[in-house]
């Protein structure tokens, strides 16, 4: 497994003092980080730098985050975590529909930043090390899922999904029509174990849901969620 250590994380905030404070703290955590301020900068850097993990704040020069996500995300898929000033769910869904795994509301703390760089990170390692036992490919009704190639057909139609989802996707799959809480998904799928974030959850199934369609995944209110299986 590769370490910490060796990880390049690319960050993109034209707020020069954030982004400076989140250099400054990653680089505490061992990793080697480059900045970006603008658009046109942040992808060239993404394509030329080839980074392990993107921080990527929406609101920038030259044009914003959301375009800066889907351009690297066209070139190579590479795990990002956008940061907002607003709370807003559109916002949101589109972050995660061009491509974004996480998110971040600010002001937020850097322990908490740190703490999902991590996570992203183990979910790159997790998926790297499933793919290499090159698992069967699982068919739930007209959904078929190939974990091997991280690759997502529905009624035929290849969809595609960020890392994240896909990962949410098969924690769903392993077990089908079974409820599974929010909290117990943040710890299996995002590694959070205190439960904070609930939201996070909501937002990548929304996102789901629009790709693979609304009857996919049912809600349980106040509990959580459970993949229902339809017929071919």
């Amino acid at each position: 497994m590769i370490q910490f250590s060796q990880r390049r994380i690319l960050v993109v905030d034209d707020e020069h003092t954030i982004a400076e404070s989140v250099a400054v703290r990653l680089r505490a955590e061992g990793f080697v980080v480059e900045l970006a301020h603008d658009g046109p900068s942040a992808v060239a850097a993404a394509v030329s730098w080839q980074p392990d993990l993107v921080i990527l704040d929406v609101m920038l020069p030259g044009f914003d985050g959301l375009e800066v996500c889907r351009r690297i995300q066209a070139q190579r898929p590479v795990p990002v975590l956008m940061l907002t000033a607003r709370d807003d769910e559109t916002d949101l869904l589109v972050g995660l529909a061009v491509g974004a795994d996480d998110y971040l509301t600010k002001p937020f703390s850097m322990r908490e930043l740190a703490a999902r760089v991590h996570a992203l990170l183990r979910r790159v390692d997790r998926a790297r090390s499933a793919a290499e036992h090159r698992p069967a490919p699982l068919v739930l009704g007209d959904l078929e899922i190939k974990p091997a190639e991280r690759r997502v057909c529905r009624a035929g139609v290849e969809v595609h999904l960020t890392p994240t989802e896909f990962d949410l996707l098969m924690h769903l799959a392993g077990k089908p029509r079974t409820v599974l809480p929010r909290e117990r998904l943040l710890a299996d799928v995002w590694g959070w174990a205190d439960g904070v974030g609930t939201r996070t959850v909501d937002s990548h199934v929304k996102a789901l849901r629009r790709k693979l369609g609304a009857d996919l995944i049912r809600t349980v209110h106040g509990v959580g969620y459970a993949l229902e299986v339809t017929s071919s």
